[in-house]
């Protein structure tokens, strides 16, 4: 059995990286009208924002749709030199964790806002694959404004999905670990030492501010990807799992000896039952919550000490697992709630699940076991149907929101359309090649707006112009309003995309901070005008409260800096006009840029290690004499009595 599971592995392998193997009518994918249908005339706007992870460089870019546009790059989880995101002193707290600072991590899914099950897009989410994070980004000022650590959890893959309301954002943990005091424990006691926990992380309706509500105790499997219920499902969260063998090596072979995995399904309604009765447990956790204060302009990171765990071998009704084909990726909802859909990376077929089906077997008891307790429901108990000869390695599926799903195929390399009800298939397109995630705008949601849909792609070849062993990576946008899928257009992308979300531009474009109103800024360095520039010595430290405006620096002289100060620069830009920023760094700085938008205040921290005279300048072209925004500041060495002494302008 291990050997022809081994040799099914390689085939799918060598069939996926075959750079002959290009998809059968690709040449002539792409009609002459493609171009006209993605294009943005100069001073127009797209139609819908596009948020895409950035995977292994763990930011999210934005991008517009129908063009392909990168935007932004909105820093998250990594330190950003562009605009000092990481590096500047307010915004440091951001990245601490229970391990300290971490200025990196892996960024593979979005989740924007949803009100009834709709996009409202305030915030989207973000989850760190790497150490256990989700980051809220909002939509206003495209600014990441808190990052919650998440316990208990190693690899958080299976997040930031949320519910209709947003009332949570769910995370599972991609990596069973064993957790508490007595985590030093042999990996071959994996079955009955490791745990997975599922995080349920409350949202405040109005201010968007997170809260690790509670945990659920699941068994010592990997879980990949998950929805929550909509509509008529509303209240039930749907996780793919895999590796149900409970292996703890050579995984490729270990956790694939079965037929079936599960999909576990969560009756979190249930849960806050259990919770408000107070039948949870507060254990023990360390972990960081990072909040950016938008009046001070200032992040603050809190270390917790417990969270709320519920035991759903105990606390019965919680928990149900369905048989999935084994190692399923995408778990999805269609818009009505009903059908869920599996995704069984080794399956020749697609189940489609029916919601009804499930509460009527979890009514008659209609099980073929258990796992630890808690209820395995008959396959063909829950199931609406099979989607047959879909293609090769399904992986994600989104929905149009007139009927149809749409499946990604990673090892055929294609985008599969097929009816929801009757499972058949209708359509299908190649794509370049190995597709992971696929997005529809609003696919998620109670209300798709079935116009595009985006293909995200693994290997990219010979699709742009080479660039060494590394290539970019692939996206390709496909006109969905007809009946047959039509290729428009092949656009690179940052990173490793994973999963994006879209929604309309009309919900947020005329919402945007243009500015920060200088007389709203309560940082406590701010400065309101020119004259309160100024340099002040504590000990060891040089504060230098400087202004920025178009063209200068105040001070923009500087001396009675000794070898080994601790040199803070609070530079207000003194700017009220829209995308006016300033930048500034100096000389020998081992740190980035920071970049300050208009009335906003940040800190530069510098720490010379010689003497001399050490220019500084603004970063960010900002006006015709950018080249004159500059100054100087004399380091002398440690020990000598060199005065301070600064200048702000007076004449010379």
């Amino acid at each position: 059995m291990k050997k022809n599971v081994w040799l099914l592995a390689i085939g799918l392998i060598a069939v996926a990286l075959a750079p002959s193997c290009k998809p059968k009518g690709a040449q002539s994918a792409i009609t002459g009208d493609a171009a006209s249908k993605v294009y943005v005339a100069p001073g127009t706007h797209d139609e819908f924002y596009n948020i895409v992870s950035g995977g292994f460089n763990g930011q999210m870019s934005v991008v517009g749709l129908p063009s392909g546009r990168v935007f932004k790059i909105l820093p998250v989880f990594s330190v950003h030199p562009e605009n000092g995101w990481g590096f500047s002193e307010e915004t440091k707290p951001m990245l601490n964790t229970s391990h300290g600072f971490v200025p990196w991590d892996d960024l593979h899914h979005i989740a924007i806002s949803m009100t009834n099950a709709e996009h409202d897009a305030r915030w989207a989410f973000g989850n760190a694959n790497n150490t256990p994070r989700i980051a809220r980004v909002d939509l206003t000022s495209f600014k990441t404004v808190e990052i919650l650590e998440i316990p208990n959890s190693a690899g958080n893959h299976s997040s930031p999905f949320i519910t209709q309301n947003t009332e949570y954002v769910v995370a599972g943990t991609r990596f069973s670990v064993p957790v508490g005091e007595n985590s030093d424990v042999s990996i071959d006691s994996y079955k009955e030492n490791f745990k997975g926990y599922i995080s349920f992380i409350g949202v405040d309706p109005k201010t968007g501010d997170m809260d690790l509500s509670f945990q659920i105790e699941a068994p010592p499997f990997n879980f990949d990807l998950a929805r929550a219920g909509k509509n008529k499902s509303h209240g039930w969260f749907f996780f793919s799992t895999y590796n149900t063998e409970m292996a703890h090596t050579l995984l490729e072979v270990n956790a694939s000896q079965k037929d079936k995995d599960f999909i576990m399904a969560v009756n979190w309604k249930k849960a806050e039952e259990y919770v408000k009765a107070g039948k949870g447990k507060k254990v023990k956790a360390k972990y960081a919550h990072n909040k950016m204060n938008e009046e001070t302009h200032t992040a603050t990171s809190t270390i917790m000490e417990e969270v709320l765990v519920l035991d759903p071998t105990e606390l019965k009704d919680i928990v149900y697992f369905i048989p999935c084909p084994k190692s399923p990726h995408g778990t999805d909802t269609d818009p009505s709630g009903e059908y869920i859909v599996g995704s069984g990376k080794l399956a020749a077929v697609i189940p489609v699940f029916s919601f009804t089906k499930m509460l009527a077997a979890i009514e008659n008891k209609d099980f073929e076991g258990d796992v630890n307790g808690m209820p395995v429901l008959k396959y063909e108990s829950v199931l609406h149907g099979e989607v047959e000869k879909p293609g090769l390695g399904p992986l994600h599926t989104e929905f149009d929101g007139k009927g149809f799903a749409y499946t990604s195929m990673f090892v055929s390399s294609e985008i599969v359309k097929w009816n929801i009800e009757t499972l058949e298939v209708v359509d299908r397109v190649p794509t370049y090649y190995s597709v992971g995630h696929l997005m529809i705008p609003g696919g998620p949601t109670g209300k798709p707006h079935g116009k595009y849909m985006v293909a995200y792609n693994k290997i990219t070849k010979d699709r742009y112009l080479p660039t060494g062993p590394e290539l970019t990576q692939s996206a390709q946008l496909y006109d969905i309003s007809g009946d047959k899928m039509q290729l428009l257009l092949d656009f690179p992308t940052i990173g490793e995309p994973h999963y994006a979300e879209a929604f309309p531009a009309a919900l947020i474009k005329d919402k945007q901070v243009k500015f920060y109103p200088l007389e709203k800024n309560n940082h406590p360095y701010a400065l309101k005008g020119v004259a309160d520039a100024r340099v002040e010595r504590k000990g060891n430290e040089i504060h230098v409260y400087m202004t920025s405006i178009r063209s200068n620096f105040r001070p923009d002289n500087i001396e009675g800096v000794n070898v080994g100060d601790v040199v803070y620069f609070h530079v207000t830009n003194l700017e009220q006009d829209w995308d006016v920023p300033h930048g500034f760094s100096i000389k020998g700085a081992n740190t980035a840029e920071i970049l300050i938008m208009p009335g906003e205040t940040s800190t530069y921290k510098w720490t010379p290690d010689r003497p001399g005279v050490f220019p500084f300048y603004c970063t960010d072209f900002c006006s015709a004499l950018h080249q004159e925004m500059q100054g100087y500041l004399r380091v002398s060495p440690k020990g000598v009595n060199t005065p301070l002494k600064y200048s702000t302008g007076e004449a010379q």
